[in-house]
C-alpha cells in the first residue's frame, strides 16, 4: 500500500512537470508564431496568437497543429492614398503543418477570418467630411448611408453598396445620384469622388479570399476564409 503511495505522488508530480513544460513550450511558439505573422504581412502591431489542443507537445512531435487562432486590432489597409482601419481582426487556422525543424509554422489545411470595421473609421478613410453610416440591406446586399459635402450644395445623402471586388478589395460605391446634382455640370463627378471608393484588404493573414460583407447598425463586418493556407514569408 505504501508503495502504491508513492507510486501515486510521483505520477502526480511529474504528470505536473509535463503540463508546465508543455504549457511553457506553447507560450513560447504562440511569441513565435505571433512573430512570424506580423513579418510576413508588414504588420505593425503584434498579433495575439493562441495555439489550442493538448498536449501541445505531442503536436510539435507530430509536425502539426490542430488550431492556432490570431487576433489583432487596428490593421491599416491603403489604396489610392486613403487608409481604412479595421478594427479588429480574428482569424483561426486549422490542420496547422510546421517547417522540417519545428520552428516556425508552414501552412494551414483550412482557414478563415473575421473584420470588424466602425462607420466612425470608415468616414475618417473617406475623408473631406464625407459621412458614411448605417444603411441597412437590400436585396441580400449591404448598404451604407453617405453624406456627401458639396459645396453650394445643401446638404444630401446617398445609398451606397459595399461590396467585395477580385476576392481581395472592399468596394463602396453609390447606387444613384440626385437628380438636383446631375443636372449641375461636375457635380456627379465631384459626388462619386467621394462616394465611391474601394480598398484592398491584402494584411489578411495567409491571402485568404473575402467572401462576404454585412452591415448592422454597430458596424461592418467582412468574413474570408481559404484552403491549403501558405503561411510562410
Amino acid at each position: 500500500m505504501r508503495a502504491l503511495k508513492v507510486l501515486l505522488v510521483l505520477v502526480v508530480i511529474f504528470g505536473g512537470l509535463f503540463v508546465a513544460a508543455d504549457r511553457v513550450a506553447v507560450n513560447l511558439a504562440e511569441s513565435k508564431a505571433a512573430d512570424k505573422l506580423r513579418s510576413m504581412n508588414g504588420i505593425t502591431s503584434t498579433p495575439e496568437v493562441s495555439i489550442r489542443g493538448f498536449p501541445f507537445l505531442t503536436q510539435v512531435a507530430g509536425r502539426n497543429l490542430d488550431e492556432v487562432d490570431a487576433e489583432l486590432d487596428h490593421v491599416a489597409a491603403r489604396s489610392e492614398g486613403r487608409t481604412l482601419t479595421l478594427k479588429h481582426l480574428s482569424a483561426q487556422f486549422h490542420d496547422v503543418a510546421l517547417t522540417s525543424d519545428y520552428t516556425s509554422i508552414q501552412s494551414a489545411a483550412s482557414a478563415t477570418a473575421t473584420a470588424e470595421i466602425s462607420y466612425a473609421d470608415m468616414t475618417n478613410a473617406a475623408g473631406g467630411g464625407v459621412k458614411i453610416s448605417y444603411g441597412g440591406e437590400k436585396d441580400g446586399r449591404a448598404q451604407v448611408k453617405i453624406s456627401p459635402n458639396i459645396p453650394l450644395l445643401s446638404s444630401f445623402d446617398v445609398t451606397g453598396t459595399i461590396d467585395i471586388a477580385h476576392g481581395d478589395t472592399l468596394q463602396v460605391r453609390a447606387d444613384s445620384i440626385p437628380a438636383m446634382c446631375r443636372a449641375i455640370p461636375g457635380c456627379e463627378h465631384k459626388v462619386r469622388a467621394q462616394t465611391d471608393h474601394g480598398w484592398k484588404l491584402d494584411q489578411l493573414p495567409g491571402s485568404l479570399k473575402l467572401e462576404k460583407v454585412t452591415t448592422t447598425a454597430q458596424g461592418i463586418t467582412v468574413t474570408a476564409s481559404g484552403t491549403d493556407v501558405k503561411l510562410t514569408g
